[in-house]
């Protein structure tokens, strides 16, 4: 078999596979040996089915299987010997030639492939990233007390103090401070990710990505589907290519107890958004050992472990310049 590289751009690549029958003819001798040995025919005893019948019945299929694996043997063989990392699964190219399956013929196959991104990205005090300080507008306060004194009046106690303009005054303030708190912490990470995607100047093969992610995927999503999904997908996958870089740099482990106590923290979590706060040891010990034997739990729970190792580098370091900045205006954030 004879492999050729060529280029297409600085980000993909094509592998094209010439297979002659004597790289195939072993697997077909193999592949129509066993098929024999199961075979079951009227007539014949298991095992005993003529070779000439097994060739005319299952042929075709033989000789595809037995292509693929000379195919699937070269692709990989060829991309470990030359120490190639590449992104996703090689395609089929549409530059494919017309295959006549026919034993006895020789092949070609070309597939399309990526390479996978190097990046290389780190923190310094020179990174500026805003910080905002969120305000609330005079007509949010205004529509607040309303709502309140609506509600206390509503659900006033008999023998209860009446809660007092001043009551409700700091009552207000202090759900929006936490309110506030809340949504400019979520707003930094996501300028962080922006910030340090941005920086690292990662450029991606987006259309064999969207193919992938097609074909990967058969049949469960829509070439409309992926087109839609995609631009999130992309700014995923940069932060991703970002988070590993200074995993690597920094030399940040996760630990087996930094996944327990994230999962931890997460079955609390969901617990505390049912209102219930005083949950059992042994209730949360069941929930983060069922969470634990879910091997998808246990890779997304370390992604959220590899954010906060990441993000609380990046605090540490970079400089965040505050801007105050009305709630109004800060909705109207992109």
């Amino acid at each position: 078999m004879n492999v050729t590289k060529n280029e297409i751009d600085k980000l993909t690549f094509e592998l094209v596979l010439d297979i002659t029958p004597e790289d195939y003819s072993e697997n077909v001798r193999k592949k129509t040996a066993e098929v024999r040995r199961n075979a079951e025919f009227k007539g014949f005893r298991k095992g005993m089915v003529p070779a000439s019948l097994i060739e005319k019945v299952y042929g075709d299929q033989i000789l595809v299987e037995a292509v693929n694996q000379v195919i699937g043997k070269g692709l990989d063989g060829y991309v470990k010997e030359n120490g190639l990392h590449i992104l996703g699964e090689p395609l089929s190219s549409k530059n494919q030639p017309e295959i006549e399956w026919k034993k006895g013929n020789s092949f070609t196959f070309v597939f399309d492939l990526a390479y996978y991104p190097e990046v290389e990205v780190e923190t310094v005090k020179e990174d500026t990233i805003l910080r905002y300080d969120i305000t609330a507008t005079a007509k949010e306060k205004e529509g607040m007390k309303e709502n309140l004194k609506k509600y206390y009046e509503e659900h006033k106690e008999a023998d209860a103090e009446p809660k007092t303009d001043e009551d409700i005054d700091k009552e207000i303030a202090d759900r929006l401070k936490e309110n506030y708190r809340q949504q400019s912490e979520w707003r930094l990470n996501k300028d962080i990710r922006s910030f340090y995607i941005q920086k690292a100047g990662i450029e991606l093969p987006e259309e064999f990505m969207k193919r992938w992610l097609l074909a990967s995927n058969e049949g469960k999503v829509t070439e409309e589907e992926v087109e839609k999904e995609f631009p999130a997908f992309l700014e995923d996958f940069k932060w991703q290519l970002v988070r590993n870089s200074m995993m690597k740099k920094y030399e940040f482990k996760i630990e087996i107890d930094d996944i327990k106590q994230a999962a931890r923290s997460q079955v609390l979590y969901q617990y505390a958004m049912y209102g219930m706060t005083n949950v059992p040891d042994e209730v949360l010990n069941d929930a983060v050992d069922h969470l634990m034997n879910d091997s998808r739990q246990i890779d997304r729970i370390a992604e959220t472990v590899e954010d906060e190792k990441v993000i609380s580098k990046i605090k540490e370091t970079a400089t965040f310049k505050g801007k105050k900045i009305s709630s109004e205006k800060f909705y109207e954030l992109k």
